[in-house]
């Protein structure tokens, strides 16, 4: 049996649109919630120089502090990317090895992403 190009072509698109369309989401929620945190932190800061509640003394810690939001915000970003990079590869493969065992009538092992 051979295989139908097209439909292969649709099911991969369906399959990565399906994880994607659910992480952009999850994605989406985390950075609007902590891109505010910092913004509302970054406030707090500013406010606090201008009344000289944080002194010259002290200011580099609290932007340090906001650094380290930034940082922390940015790494966890990419882990996120990258689980669901590694979850569009596990449904496009597994589409793929799928339509391939169907095509052949053969049982093949659906490879692991090696991260």
């Amino acid at each position: 049996m051979a295989l139908d190009i097209d439909q292969l072509v649709a099911d991969m698109q369906a399959a990565a649109s399906g994880v994607l369309q659910a992480d952009v989401t999850t994605l989406r929620g985390f950075t609007q919630q902590q891109v505010k945190a910092i913004a509302q932190q970054a406030g707090l800061v500013s406010t606090g120089i201008l009344t000289k509640q944080i002194t010259p003394e002290t200011q580099q810690f609290f932007l340090d502090g906001l650094e380290d939001m930034a940082l922390s915000f940015a790494k966890t970003l990419r882990g996120l990317l990258m689980i669901t990079i590694e979850k569009v590869w596990n449904a496009v493969v597994g589409v793929l090895w799928s339509a391939i065992s169907k095509a052949t009538n053969l049982v093949l092992p659906v490879p692991v992403m090696n991260s």
